[in-house]
């Protein structure tokens, strides 16, 4: 058994319908096993007068002295807070108030029971691979972001495809014109890029998935890539592109400028209750575990 945690961090998506009294609740949780909860500013302030009785912190802060922290939400809240608190390693525990969640497991129904259990040190431990990108313009970085699930390659807003080379570390593999390109870690391997026909890459193996969206080339096929290579992906035509972050920050491209990708050295440590198994996960989320003439059976 772990070492049972001290302060708690709690995240919500602020102005999410319904998540003011599960927030409470969470917070109601973590008192009653003991640590101290350290509300993140924005999720205080959605509190309103309920939340008159805790205190919001900064993130600085939080990262200083948050032992765990606690993300209601779906998976975009959860990356976005991954992102954040990467630096500081705070480990995240997710509980699902969006709609699939593959990284929020904890289900609201049982998340006073569970995160009794984990507060107190009995959890499983998951680390996830994260990427650092930066735009290149004129061989000058004009753009740095970090992304736990994926570098996304996309054409701009007037339509058309985006034109663009793929070079592995300084090797081309192809030019491309596609809707996109998507670069994804494991985790990254169950959203957009599983959307886009990409395989899905266990969580603990030490790799990429490239996976071309809509391609012009219908040979070109997604690739699975060691994540000790440096990926680039330059544009070469002149229609407007972007580059997106977990799909959640972007900057706007320009031919000849290049995205350069490569394995973080930061990384997000996921805590799930005891007995988490991933392909469980897989079932329930995909409904792989129902028959074709069942309800859901076609995904």
């Amino acid at each position: 058994m772990a070492r049972p945690f001290g302060h708690v961090a709690i995240f919500g998506k602020p102005r999410a319908e319904g998540i003011r009294p599960v927030l409470l609740d969470i917070a109601q949780a973590v008192e009653a096993a003991g640590p101290q909860v350290l509300f993140d500013a924005a999720t205080c302030a959605s509190l309103g007068a309920d939340g008159a009785r805790y205190t919001g912190y900064a993130l600085p802060e939080i990262g200083a002295r948050a032992d765990v922290a606690i993300v209601l939400g779906g998976d975009g809240t959860m990356l976005g807070v991954a992102r954040e608190l990467a630096p500081f390693r705070v480990p995240l525990i997710g509980i699902n108030h969006g709609r699939l969640g593959f990284i929020t497991d904890v289900a609201r129904e049982q998340m006073r029971e569970l995160l009794a259990a984990m507060l107190a040190g009995r959890y499983e431990t998951d680390q996830r691979s994260m990427l650092d990108a930066e735009v290149l313009r004129a061989g000058a970085v004009s753009y740095r972001a970090v992304a736990l699930n994926d570098v996304v390659v996309a054409r701009g807003v007037t339509g058309g495809m985006v034109e663009f080379t793929v070079r592995v570390d300084g090797v081309t593999m192809y030019n491309q014109r596609a809707d996109g390109v998507i670069l994804a870690t494991p985790t990254g391997s169950t959203a957009y890029a599983l959307s886009a026909s990409g395989p899905i890459l266990h969580p603990s193996l030490a790799g990429f998935v490239l996976v071309p969206v809509a391609p012009q080339t219908l040979s070109n096929r997604p690739i699975a890539l060691p994540d000790t290579c440096v990926i680039e992906i330059e544009i070469t035509d002149v229609r407007e592109a972007s580059a997106h972050f977990d799909m959640q920050t972007f900057a706007a491209l320009k031919p000849g400028d290049v995205v350069r990708i490569r394995r973080s050295e930061l990384v997000t440590t996921l805590l799930h209750p005891v007995g988490y198994n991933y392909f469980a996960t897989l079932r329930q989320k995909l409904h792989w575990n129902v028959m074709p003439s069942e309800p859901h059976g076609r995904v």
